[in-house]
């Protein structure tokens, strides 16, 4: 029987790139995070341990005090012809519920608060329903397979492995260390027994918590590898992506070219209008046009390099507009003024000079 491996591969060796910011916002709104849930095991345990052992005490006081208060309130509850009616014995019942609750709620409400508190220090504060909607794809028995044999499977059975031999030893050697006091139980009173065992218990239950928040800082880290590691993507999904969020880049492209022969067209069709081009001569081309009445500067209506200097010249030539060889004013002018802004300050006496050569030219023809 013939059976390709390739189905049981957990990611393909093209996945070489690191996860993009769009990715991991992706998969952090579809519930898909670096967490590790022995953390908040780890820190629940450990805080119910040492809430039972500061709470312990009035704990069992309060246990106590209830079942007297009961204890001696059995003859309200019996009938007449001395057996219990349904209805007293709802009501002691119900009473018996209430002072259990009341008594096991600190811990339900230390586990919850603590078990929010690790998520949150984990993944930080990010609600989405998403992974509660049912994946009809997780039914695959294909991806059941390749889930039961992987390295997160191979990881998880280490761990648990490891948890259980390391509890057994940690409960073996504190009652090891305890066994004379165990042996002493039957010389102590109820209570005393009581609150011996109550210690004990507490006291490994904190060795064991501790222990928990060992295994969950290797988890911790393991799981973050594990979540950089399957999120990587490979250069086709990353160019992908791009297109998809910043659009094609030959698409792009087209539209700046057509923007930039459009602006080219707009530019053109200032020559025209200009008093003067500067030159370098072959390189550059820079059309001034200055308006006397106005108050302002000379303002560049239009420049170009090379291909595009020579146009302006042709322009230039083809409706009368002077055309002045000043290389140093040109390169200047060029490469410090964009199109539409006034000259600087610096320019002012260069291009004056030249403004009052082409005027005299005018006014002698």
């Amino acid at each position: 029987m013939k059976l390709n491996l390739q189905f049981f591969a957990e990611g393909g060796d093209d996945k070489t790139e690191e996860a993009t910011p769009k990715k991991l916002e992706d998969a952090r709104k579809e519930g898909q995070v670096a967490k590790s849930r022995e953390v908040g095991m780890g820190f629940s345990l450990l805080a119910a341990f040492v809430l039972l052992k500061v709470y312990a005490g009035a704990l069992g006081e309060r246990f106590i005090q209830n079942y007297h208060d009961t204890y001696i309130k059995i003859p309200e509850f019996v009938g007449t012809e001395g057996t219990y009616t349904a209805a007293a014995f709802m009501q002691m019942m119900r009473k018996g519920m209430v002072e259990m609750i009341i008594m096991m709620l600190p811990f339900f409400a230390v586990g919850v608060v603590v078990a929010f508190v690790s998520d949150v220090m984990q993944v930080k504060w990010k609600f989405t329903a998403k992974p509660l909607m049912p994946k009809f794809n997780k039914m695959n028995p294909l991806k059941g397979v390749k889930k039961i044999i992987s390295a997160q499977s191979f990881f998880e059975l280490i761990k648990a492995v490891v948890k259980v031999i390391f509890i057994v030893i940690l409960a073996y050697q504190t009652i090891k260390d305890k066994i004379l006091v165990l042996y002493s139980l039957y010389d102590m009173s109820v209570m005393k027994a009581l609150g011996t065992i109550g210690t004990i218990v507490t006291d490994l239950g904190i060795k064991i918590s501790a222990f928990y928040l060992v295994v969950a800082a290797v988890d911790f880290v393991y799981q973050k590898m594990k979540f950089k590691k399957d999120m990587r993507m490979s250069k086709q999904e990353v160019k992908d992506e791009y297109k998809n969020s910043e659009g094609d880049p030959q698409i792009k492209s087209q539209i700046k070219q057509r923007m930039r022969q459009a602006s080219q067209r707009r530019m053109m069709q200032s020559v025209p209008e200009a008093d003067v081009v500067i030159t370098n001569p072959t390189h550059f081309a820079v059309a001034l046009k200055y308006d006397a009445d106005s108050g302002k500067a000379p303002v560049v209506v239009a420049k170009g390099e090379d291909f595009l200097a020579q146009r302006i010249k042709d322009m230039a030539r083809d409706n009368g507009v002077e055309i002045v060889e000043n290389k140093p004013l040109a390169r200047m002018l060029y490469h410090n003024v964009e199109l539409g802004e006034e000259i600087p300050p610096e320019l002012y006496q260069a291009v004056a000079e030249v403004l009052a050569y082409v005027f005299g030219l005018k006014n002698k023809n």
